[in-house]
């Protein structure tokens, strides 16, 4: 990549941030996310295509050394234009890291094809293989996702991560026994932090679908005292308080989880239940 090159990037990138930074409304940020979104896949290309012609000089390096030889009167080196060892997991680590980044711009289509490449130079990755099943979930293709996080339970039983997204993606298909024991297994296991965490707010979901109000406060309730920063805990458990007849006290959960962090996607969120119920309407169910 020549310096111009990259200093293109960089100006691309100094004007996005500060497109970020002014932007007020979510018409802008979504504006701003499309840039983000076509920055980071032309800076990829460019990666792509420096690492192809990396390859390339490889083999005129090879081809150097078999004239220089050839000239000098000695025996040709054999041609090595091979990977170096630890060149599968190197490739597949790059496409892993591309799999998280998609994931996190929300590119679920791009993630999977950039951890299935992961997957073919690295066959059995649990750590790609749990991000394909993401990446999959939040896709919407739901049994492709099942297959793959059961293939991770398969090889590793306390695969805590893999387990709450069985249990999510059950809760989803409203397969509530199945979503019940492999989220309450995650708890029981206690062996990720994060998963723990969420296992506690997807069975406060589980209870919500089954209009099982008070055990889903209860679940919702011991999410923030684990994560008190997963505002979605607050958002959920003031649903669970108002149809549970509950209405003073849903505001006031509302209204903590606004106060907590008024820029949150989540915190916004409570403040929109704020709004609907004080012109009369319902929250969705």
């Amino acid at each position: 990549m020549s310096d111009g090159t990259l200093e293109q990037f960089r100006s691309q990138y100094q004007q996005i941030a500060q497109r970020l930074d002014a932007a007020k409304s979510s018409e802008q940020r979504d504006a701003v996310k499309k840039g983000i979104i076509s920055l980071f896949k032309t800076v990829d290309q460019a990666i792509t295509d420096l690492s192809a012609l990396k390859e390339e000089i490889r083999v005129l390096v090879d081809k150097y050394k078999q004239l220089a030889a050839a000239s000098a009167g000695e025996a040709a080196p054999e041609l090595q234009v091979a990977a170096p060892l630890h060149a599968d997991h190197i490739g597949a680590s790059t496409f892993i890291q591309k799999g998280w980044s998609l994931i996190s711009l929300e590119d679920y289509e791009g993630a999977i094809q950039a951890l299935q490449k992961a997957l073919k130079l690295s066959p059995g990755d649990i750590e790609a293989e749990n991000l394909l099943g993401w990446a999959q979930m939040e896709h919407g293709d739901l049994d492709d996702a099942l297959a793959t996080f059961q293939t991770v339970l398969n090889k590793d039983p306390a695969n805590s991560l893999a387990r709450i997204n069985v249990g999510q993606i059950y809760l989803q298909k409203r397969t509530f026994h199945e979503a019940i024991e492999h989220l309450s297994k995650a708890i029981r296991l206690d062996n990720d932090k994060k998963a723990s965490l969420y296992a506690h707010l997807y069975l406060g979901q589980v209870y919500m679908a089954r209009e099982m109000f008070e055990d889903a406060q209860t679940f919702f309730q011991k999410t923030i005292a684990i994560g008190p920063n997963l505002l979605q805990a607050y958002y959920e458990l003031g649903r669970a308080h108002w149809f549970a007849g509950e209405t003073d006290t849903a505001k006031e959960t509302w209204e903590q989880g606004f106060k907590a962090n008024k820029f949150n996607p989540w915190g916004k969120k409570c403040k929109e239940m704020l709004d609907l119920v004080a012109a009369g309407g319902e929250p969705p169910s």
